[in-house]
């Protein structure tokens, strides 16, 4: 079975062009998402396409992008399809996996896929030493012990302090103050003030 997949971002564009290269191309059954965006991961008609693929079948796009949100999701899909003996031809670029070329251009892709990850997990990996060497913390901000919520506490309610202050002074971000303040009150039972100091437009 020859089975065509279209789709367009916008309620107000048209699938017919797509639609038609895809009868073009012997498509028996075609799946649409209108006015679904490329990014978006829900997408049923895609979904619909995908399940009706056993194998031996070939799946048809117009062009690449009506298919994959990123090179990335694109590769991981048409893996998927190739461990599913299913087949995998787009008409604007001329790659059909069932010829030898098609099947080579799709290797580059996956290396270059590939490539592109390696990269970025290099530049992450970089940029978490050269923040470590400055001397900057990694991952959450810390939370504030028992003894350090009352101690904000103390600050918010005897010295009036407001809450960015009271979060430079602990070298926590004022949000987690606020979280540990919430805490103590729901543990008194909501005898603590429900609003607390703040700096003005903070």
């Amino acid at each position: 079975m020859i089975v065509g997949y279209a789709r367009v971002s916008t309620e107000e564009q048209n699938l017919d062009l797509q639609v038609a290269a895809l009868r073009a191309q012997g498509c028996q059954r075609i799946y649409t998402d209108q006015g679904i965006s490329g990014s978006c991961r829900d997408r049923p008609g895609l979904d619909e396409a995908l399940a009706q693929l056993a194998p031996g079948a070939k799946l048809v796009v117009w062009k690449l992008d009506r298919l994959g949100r990123s090179v990335p999701h694109l590769i991981t899909l048409l893996d998927d399809l190739a461990r599913r003996g299913v087949r995998f031809h787009s008409v604007t670029e001329h790659i059909d996996t069932s010829c030898s070329g098609g099947r080579l251009l799709f290797h580059f892709l996956s290396a270059l896929a590939e490539y592109e990850r390696s990269l970025i997990s290099e530049r992450t990996r970089a940029g978490m030493a050269a923040a470590k060497a400055r001397g900057a913390a990694l991952g959450r901000p810390r939370r504030l012990s028992a003894e350090q919520a009352v101690t904000a506490l103390q600050m918010v309610d005897a010295r009036h302090m407001a809450l960015p202050e009271v979060a430079h002074q602990l070298g926590v971000h004022r949000r987690t103050v606020e979280r540990a303040l919430s805490r103590l009150r729901r543990e008194e039972g909501g005898r603590l003030p429900l609003f607390l100091p703040t700096a003005v437009g903070v």
